[in-house]
């Protein structure tokens, strides 16, 4: 052992597979397509779980065939400590490596001392560049493009002013900041920026559009594999049906908003995806639900993975803001998940919402793959997480309402959940009285449709409808009842 080792582990895909079985058994028996890779970890605290970044890199296209991983705080050089960075280097070369995939964030000069010291030609990707790299391969309409753009610029950008302050280290006279490869990537930064401010308007008025077709908005929000991508298929009534879809306007094109009687507010082109794999999409996916009787549309947004620096988070601000402008938004989150890696995926999460205009139901999926103990485990994990936060750092804590276990599979806290979403969703109240006839019942129909009849008395020749539901439908309601309505 090294004298910078606290806690270290080499490991080569020859001495059997890594955590939770993944990476193949026999560093020569990798897929002609694949690039060869050893995965890199260090922890400050409990010894570094390389399962996740594994899954990553299975899923970016990388076959792992070794890993390194250490238990002490930073080094400013490497990240790792100098002997272990050696162990580092001695595996890729002994397992011929193409990459190293490093389990967290390096910053550019880290990134560049360990590019040095492996052997030549072997690509240094931290976890920020692998989940680009993922982003990349969803990206598939023209917001998700940009915003992975304006994302990948910001990552590349302080690397390419360590890379130019590394080519002028013998001219002090050059400044990276006035180098031309740094001057263009902020101006490409800046014309991302103003792209995504203007699908970000585009976004805005569409809900506008959608609550004023009396629509209340529900967001799923969470880690990826969470299970929302299932939640928001049962949720939704319309999910086989192709005028409906996702958010992903065309490449190049406007996005679409189909005609119908009250303007048409789920658009797109397919049904609701149904697997939870990392990154399928990173478009939203919108549908017409009916929720505690109320008519929702049901929006799934791409899931969360921790490790990424808050300016790649903020990248996906159009994406975030779903959420962020949500009448109410579901968090689900996986109860059969180990209480740490509860906790951990649950920040994550929280931290990138940062703040929501409404209220957050806390979803705790798959009940049914746990026990009684199980779940209660998974609650004070959540309980735990949550009061560990600060209100003044994650505004979203305050928004949030007590978890509801659910199960799919089984249906269990369905119900509960819908009443939950109800209870969350703006809501006004009223009483109207009108003459019982023709125009009246009319009205009252209307009203049945839209899920706002509470209540209803026929006496004395006139009905009386209690109402309760969306404000602006209540109100319109209450206008058609009372036979001050406009003619439509």
């Amino acid at each position: 052992m090294s004298r910078d080792d606290d806690t270290t582990n080499e490991r080569d895909a020859s001495s059997g597979p890594g955590p939770s079985g993944a990476g193949p058994s026999d560093p020569d028996a990798v897929p002609a397509d694949a690039t060869r890779a050893v995965v890199a970890a260090r922890s400050d605290g409990d010894p570094a779980d390389t399962t996740e970044v594994r899954e990553l890199a299975a899923a970016a296209g990388y076959a792992v065939v070794g890993e390194v991983t250490q238990r002490r705080r930073e080094d400013p050089t490497y990240d790792l400590g100098r002997g272990k960075a050696e162990e580092l280097m001695r595996l890729a070369a002994d397992v011929g490596a193409e990459a190293v995939i490093y389990d967290g964030g390096l910053s550019p000069g880290q990134t560049f001392s360990l590019g040095d010291l492996l052997p030549p030609g072997t690509a240094v990707i931290d976890r920020p560049r692998l989940v680009l790299e993922l982003f990349a391969d969803a990206a598939d309409s023209r917001a998700a493009d940009r915003q992975l753009e304006l994302a990948r610029l910001r990552y590349e950008l302080p690397r390419l002013r360590e890379a130019v302050a590394r080519d002028a280290s013998e001219d002090v006279r050059l400044q990276p900041e006035g180098d031309s490869r740094v001057l263009d990537v902020e101006k490409r930064i800046e014309s991302a920026e103003r792209a995504l401010d203007e699908i970000a308007d585009e976004r805005a008025a569409r809900r506008a559009e959608r609550r004023a077709a009396r629509f209340d908005l529900v967001a799923l929000a969470g880690y990826t594999n969470a299970g929302k991508s299932t939640l928001a298929r049962r949720l939704a009534d319309e999910v086989d049906d192709p005028e409906f879809g996702g958010e992903s306007e065309p490449r190049g094109g406007d996005p679409g908003y189909p005609d119908g009687a009250e303007g048409d507010p789920a658009d797109g082109d397919g049904p609701l995806a149904v697997a939870d794999r990392p990154f399928e999409t990173l478009s939203t996916t919108t549908r017409r639900a009916t929720v505690g009787g109320r008519r929702a549309l049901v929006t799934d947004t791409v899931g969360f993975l921790d490790g990424l620096p808050h300016e790649a988070v903020r990248s996906f601000r159009t994406t975030i803001d779903a959420i962020r402008a949500a009448d109410c938004a579901l968090l689900v989150v996986d109860a059969s998940d180990e209480p740490a890696a509860l906790r951990r995926k649950l920040m994550a999460s929280l931290s990138a919402i940062e703040a929501t205009d409404g209220p957050v139901i806390p979803v705790l999926s798959k009940a049914d793959e746990v026990g009684a103990d199980g779940l209660a485990a998974a609650v004070n994990a959540y309980e735990g997480a949550v009061a560990d936060l600060d209100p003044r750092d994650a505004p979203v804590v305050d928004a949030l309402r007590s978890p509801i276990p659910v199960s799919v599979r089984d249906e269990t806290g369905l119900a509960d959940l819908a009443d939950a979403v109800a209870d969350a969703l703006p809501t006004a109240t009223a009483r109207a009285e009108a003459p019982n006839g023709g125009d009246a019942q009319a009205a009252l129909s209307w009203a049945y449709d839209r899920g706002v009849v509470a209540g209803v008395d026929y006496g004395g020749g006139t009905v009386t409808v209690d109402l309760a539901g969306r404000p602006g439908v209540v109100e319109e309601a209450e206008r058609r009842l009372t036979g001050e309505a406009s003619q439509r």
